[in-house]
């Protein structure tokens, strides 16, 4: 398996509900580094996993959505604690309909995983990844 990750980041405000979050139920910021890690089992016909620009440009396409926004106010998470795990698995869900819809060229239609980690600090982070279907 083949793998090419490429990195970026994303700034958030968010409060959660529950009282397994302590002082988290408050409003606060968050600054992730997203690792966005592509997989396939066989390189392209040029020789790659993905054009690492196209990778590039649509990460940050899929984070500008999100970036600089109080996501408790994003009608789609209403309702919803945004966790990192949480957040891990939407980008993945993001991305994957940026590839379906041709955003990372033809060749990337070829990919077979994807996988998302969300570095919350130096000592803490959450992925989640599954196969592209």
């Amino acid at each position: 398996m083949y793998t090419l990750g490429v990195r970026d980041h994303l700034m958030i405000a968010h409060s959660f509900r529950g009282e397994v979050f302590g002082p988290a139920q408050r409003l606060h910021g968050a600054t992730y580094v997203v690792d966005m890690e592509f997989r396939r089992r066989e390189l392209d016909t040029d020789g790659l996993v993905v054009d690492i620009g196209l990778a590039s440009q649509a990460l940050q396409r899929v984070l500008a959505a999100l970036n600089y926004r109080n996501l408790d106010e994003v009608p789609e998470f209403s309702g919803k604690n945004t966790t990192t795990e949480f957040l891990a698995r939407e980008l993945f869900v993001r991305m994957g309909a940026a590839i379906a819809a041709g955003e990372l060229g033809e060749q990337a239609r070829g990919l077979t995983a994807l996988s998302v980690t969300l570095n919350e600090s130096h000592i803490a982070w959450a992925t989640y990844e599954a196969d592209l279907t």
